[in-house]
């Protein structure tokens, strides 16, 4: 996995405690925030209506097949690849029906 540089902003507080967990680990700021975004993420990828909202974006078409496996599993991710296919194919069929 490549790695991307990331400039954001936080707060000096969160920073030095995030400094403070670097000397205690022996890890770098990057490898502190880095963990601590995953925890949030691997947290989020446990609760359901995180992952529906994931599926949201998914049928809204906000983010791609690939971003919806990361967060579902390529099974699950599928399943609603499946599912969404199913649906465009009736609202097809219901314009060709509603022209007739």
């Amino acid at each position: 996995m490549g790695t991307t540089r990331v400039n954001f902003r936080l707060p000096e507080e969160l920073i030095e405690k995030a400094d403070v967990a670097a000397q205690i680990t022996h890890k770098n700021r990057t490898e502190i925030l880095k963990d601590a975004l995953q925890a949030y993420l691997d947290e989020g990828e446990d609760d359901e209506a995180f992952r529906e909202a994931v599926v949201d974006l998914y049928l809204d078409d906000r983010i791609s097949f690939d971003v919806l496996a990361e967060f579902l599993g390529t099974q699950d991710a599928e399943s609603v690849r499946a599912s969404r296919a199913l649906l465009d194919q009736g609202e097809e069929l219901a314009d060709e029906m509603a022209d007739l």
